[in-house]
Formats: structure tokens, C-alpha cells, sequence
């Protein structure tokens, strides 16, 4: 098996060395560089090609933010998992657009940031857990987010439910129970709008959800 190759990206090494220990000790991982700067982890990412970046979001000079824009604007395989403190951080929704495909909150149970990781590198979006699809949401929703009018996204009616339920944060097999149709239905649907609405992952469906006024951020 071939182990999931990680690209550590964050200003604090005592951070990054207790990511890669993590990491390293565990057989489907590796870390293959460590970045300290935004900057660092663009150059390192075209130069070592991870499949993951483990990205934090506040970090001197270049960002974290403009460092994912410029990463997942390449044409390597990287996807970047943001690295987040939740509660604090103002920039979620700018990270989520620059084309994040989730987030690791720093203060995570040690199995789980393993399993994000490994989520993120299969090519899926770590929204299935409840705070991540109320981070989404509440940067959706808020002053940070203003929904500029958008086009019709030349959706069918039934492409528009599924996209719903997707802003809900519902996985295949759900969307299938609630639509009453199979999951490689759901499935299929949920590829058509990847590729309709020019979407990188499940997490910018959602923001799609949000921005057409689909979905209803919770109270």
C-alpha cells in the first residue's frame, strides 16, 4: 500500500513536529516536507507533489489562504486540509473559496486528524462532521461572506434538491433515503453538479447551497 504523502505547512514548529511524530508513526502516512511560510509551502508542494497539505491559515507574509489559492490553482494532485483554531478564526470562509477541501481544528483528537487526513487524500470533503458544517455555515451566512448575485446555475430540479441536501451536509446514502433513489443515483447526481457548477469538492457544493439561498444557515 502506498502511503498517503503529507506536506506539513505551519510558522510554529513545535506544531508541525508534533503533526509529523503523529503522522510518521503511523504506517499509511508519511510526511514528506515542512513548510514555515505560505511561500515555503507553494514551493514545496510543486517540488515534492503531497497529495495532502495540512495548511495553517495564519502565517507570516504570504497566508495561508493565498498559499491554497496558488496550490490548488496548480495542476498537481495536492489537496489542502486548513488548520483551524474554529472559534478564532475569521478567515474560514476565504480558505473554504480558495479552494480548501476541510479542516483540521487544532485541539482534535489525535484519530481523528489521522482520519481527515486520510479523507482528504481519498478525494472526498471533511464536512461530514457537525462543526465543520457549522463553521461552513456560519461563514456562509456572515459578513465575511456577502452573497453577490450569481447567475442560474442551469441546474435541473432534481440536480437543485440533491445540491440542497448536499448544503445540509448529508453523505450519498443519505440523499438517497431522503430522494428515494439508490446511492449510485445520488452519487451520480452529485458528480454532474461537481462538474456543472465547476465545483473542486463537496465542500464548494456546499458553499454553492449557501450562496443560492438553498440552504438556511442554523440559528
Amino acid at each position: 500500500m502506498t502511503a498517503v504523502r503529507v506536506l506539513l505547512a505551519d510558522d510554529q514548529p513545535l506544531v508541525r513536529s508534533g503533526l509529523r511524530v503523529l503522522i510518521n508513526e503511523t504506517p499509511d502516512l508519511t510526511v514528506v516536507a515542512e513548510a514555515g511560510t505560505g511561500a515555503d509551502a507553494v514551493r514545496l508542494t510543486a517540488q515534492e507533489r503531497p497529495d495532502v497539505v495540512v495548511m495553517d491559515i495564519r502565517m507570516p507574509g504570504m497566508d495561508g489562504i493565498e498559499a491554497t489559492r496558488q496550490i490548488t490553482a496548480g495542476s498537481g494532485p495536492a489537496r489542502v486540509l486548513m488548520l483551524t483554531t474554529f472559534d478564532e478564526d475569521e478567515h474560514v470562509y476565504g480558505a473554504l473559496r480558495a479552494g480548501a477541501s476541510g479542516f483540521l481544528v487544532k485541539d482534535m483528537a489525535l484519530d481523528d486528524i489521522l482520519a481527515a487526513i486520510r479523507v482528504v487524500a481519498a478525494g472526498d470533503a471533511l464536512i461530514a462532521p457537525s462543526v465543520t458544517r457549522r463553521l461552513i455555515a456560519d461563514f456562509a451566512a456572515g459578513p465575511t461572506a456577502p452573497r453577490a448575485a450569481r447567475p442560474d446555475p442551469g441546474i435541473t430540479d432534481r440536480e437543485r434538491e440533491v445540491l440542497t441536501l448536499v448544503g445540509r451536509g448529508l453523505s450519498n446514502g443519505e440523499i438517497a433515503q431522503e430522494l428515494f433513489i439508490s446511492p449510485a443515483t445520488a452519487k451520480s447526481h452529485v458528480a454532474r453538479l461537481l462538474t456543472k457548477l465547476a465545483a473542486r469538492d463537496r465542500v464548494q457544493l456546499v458553499i454553492t447551497a449557501y450562496e443560492l439561498g438553498l440552504v438556511t444557515p442554523p440559528n
